[in-house]
């Protein structure tokens, strides 16, 4: 594995506090801008482990979790378990998960970017909605994707 596909930026900041917050919106069933919590069996413990992600709809349906802070321990436990819960108040939706490969992830990055580069920007050094492709191929081995399906 090189370097950057061992990216991961750790919360620093004020992220705890937004992460706590978002966190408990959602399990009060609001959404910010579309977040969900993410809950994935954990590798090792098998318990529920929770992380507040932005969950992207392609204009085909298709949907993704991108990971922007890199290989996160809710990237880990999603490719141990291959699959999880997207939650919202009460509601849980169970999914599966598939991994997508470097090549793949370019115009998904791009999407994302589109509808979560306000928030997500920071993470992504400088690369943006307007990246070429070469730019986006560049950095996608940093970025964990995964297309889920109910």
């Amino acid at each position: 594995m090189n370097d950057i596909a061992k990216r991961h930026i750790a919360p620093s900041g004020l992220d705890p506090l937004v992460n706590r917050l978002t966190t408990r919106l959602s399990k009060l069933g609001i959404s910010v801008a579309g977040s969900r919590l993410l809950a994935v069996r954990g590798r090792t413990s098998g318990e529920w482990r929770t992380a507040t992600v932005n969950p992207l709809t392609t204009p085909d349906g298709s949907r993704y979790l991108i990971a922007p802070r890199g290989r996160t321990q809710w990237v880990r436990n999603l490719r141990a378990a291959g699959s999880g819960e997207l939650r919202l108040g009460r509601k849980a939706e169970p999914f599966t998960a598939t991994e997508v490969a470097d090549a793949d992830k370019i115009p998904v990055l791009r999407l994302y970017l589109e509808k979560w580069g306000w928030e997500v920007g920071r993470f992504f050094d400088g690369v943006t909605k307007d990246a070429t492709d070469a730019e986006l191929a560049a950095i996608a081995p940093g970025f964990p994707v995964f297309r889920i399906e109910s």
